[in-house]
């Protein structure tokens, strides 16, 4: 899951460390990130993140190609992980909080992205 669409191939290393289809995947990535991890991505999405939700706007949920998917996939988890930079001081895990691994979510490994595989 490393295509991308046109324009956004320079993203191709954080999309191969980040995206993942499913919330219970990009939340393992997360739970493993260093603060530096958190402010690598950080760093290089946030710029392109203006883009990225203009290029994904015109898109259906759950009809994307598989470039499409992986720039959803790529922006979910940088929603994911930018608190973990913003306001967490780089930790994987939530201040104050129970283990974020008790999280299960509900709806288990179906993709974020909306499509039935």
């Amino acid at each position: 899951m490393t295509t991308l669409p046109t324009g956004f191939e320079d993203l191709a290393a954080l999309a191969a460390q980040w995206a993942r289809p499913t919330e219970r995947t990009r939340s393992e990535i997360r739970w493993a990130a260093s603060a530096k991890d958190f402010a690598a991505f950080y760093e290089a999405f946030m710029p392109r993140l203006p883009q990225a939700l203009d290029c994904l706007a015109g898109c259906e949920l759950g009809a994307m190609d598989e470039a499409e998917q992986t720039l959803f996939a790529l922006a979910a988890a940088f929603a994911e992980a930018s608190p973990h930079h913003e306001l967490y001081g780089g930790s994987a895990e939530v201040p104050h909080s129970f283990a974020a691994r008790r999280f299960v979510p509900g709806h288990g490994d179906q993709p974020s992205d909306g499509a039935l595989r």
